[in-house]
């Protein structure tokens, strides 16, 4: 049976590009499970945003919003899975993310009569440990992808107005819509036009270095400083970019995970592979930029792969750059 799923899920091409947030649940340090859901996503081809263990619900729908997933994997091992799950459902409705799919899982500690009752409030699966023996694990994840693949960025309005106003729901699903390539060159010409409208100046600093050299922990200490320093008046956009995997096409963003000082409402993350991009900076990073120009952001943050001295291609895009390097250097 697993070696017939596999076989199965290998075959399978989704339509869409698909997006998961991933974490084990509050009060839960149980990530043995998750990870491996995380790892077999990625390698069936899906981009995951990994937030790791004891997460709140507040943390998981505000990531899922922000990155407009089509999906969110969580295990819950902490005994608390029905008030957090439909709290999780209910969160999602009233912030506009009700057709994101929500899938959990915690072994024996969920009981039939409570996956029953979870299902029926808007859980889209959890799976128990009769699904994992029948369907095998990458037949569960084969289960994921199917019922996730969806465009979330055809949600996306003409209307730029609520961009400008700094509704952030507006611009993640924007920002799909950049990303997936779907908006006509007219929709780009005009989005450009209302960017450079935008009377007052907002810098745009490239972060860059080599990987592991610590980029994200330095923007997310940048982030924690400019709220103290300011008392949390800025409002501050990060647009962070890790590689696809060239073999799969999934990929790992995984810079959010290091971010402890982006939980405000004045601050916008949005993580971004670089899927077909020949260098580590994909070419819809400008419209992205243009995009969060025009919802008068305060400071723009764009964050790239670890690469290689030779790469400069964020210079271009930005008002000043930042190489970071590891402390031999």
């Amino acid at each position: 049976m697993q070696r017939a799923s596999k076989l199965i899920a290998d075959t399978f091409t989704s339509v869409h590009k698909i997006r998961f947030v991933t974490a084990a649940s509050l009060f839960d340090g149980h990530d043995a499970s998750i990870n491996i859901m995380r790892r077999i996503l990625q390698a069936s081809g899906s981009e995951v945003i990994h937030l790791g263990h004891n997460r709140s619900v507040a943390e998981i729908v505000e990531a899922a919003l922000q990155e407009d997933v089509q999906g969110i994997a969580v295990s819950s091992y902490q005994g608390g899975h029905v008030e957090y799950l439909k709290y999780m459902v209910d969160m999602l409705r009233e912030r506009d993310g009700g057709q994101i799919r929500i899938f959990a899982g915690g072994g024996g500690v969920i009981i039939p009569e409570e996956i029953k009752e979870l299902q029926e409030y808007g859980v889209t699966r959890i799976y128990s440990p009769e699904d994992g023996q029948a369907m095998g694990l990458q037949g569960m994840i084969l289960d994921m992808l199917k019922k996730s693949d969806f465009d979330p960025g055809q949600l996306v309005s003409e209307d730029l107005a609520p961009i400008a106003s700094g509704e952030f729901r507006a611009l993640s699903r924007l920002l799909t819509a950049l990303e997936n390539g779907t908006l006509s060159s007219d929709f780009h010409t005009r989005l450009s036009q209302k960017a450079a409208e935008v009377h007052k100046r907002i810098p745009v600093l490239g972060i860059t270095g080599t990987g592991g050299s610590g980029k994200s922990s330095l923007t997310d200490e940048l982030i924690r400083r400019f709220r103290l320093g300011q008392e949390n008046r800025l409002k501050i956009a990060i647009i962070a970019v890790d590689p696809t995997r060239r073999k799969t096409g999934g990929a790992l963003l995984g810079d959010r995970i290091r971010m402890n000082a982006i939980n405000h409402p004045n601050i916008f993350m949005r993580s971004v592979a670089t899927r077909d991009a020949s260098g580590e900076i994909p070419g819809y990073i400008s419209a992205m930029i243009n995009a969060c120009r025009l919802a008068q952001f305060d400071l723009i943050i764009v964050e790239t792969p670890g690469i290689g001295q030779g790469n400069a291609a964020i210079v271009p895009l930005v008002d000043l750059s930042l190489y970071v390097m590891t402390p031999e250097f």
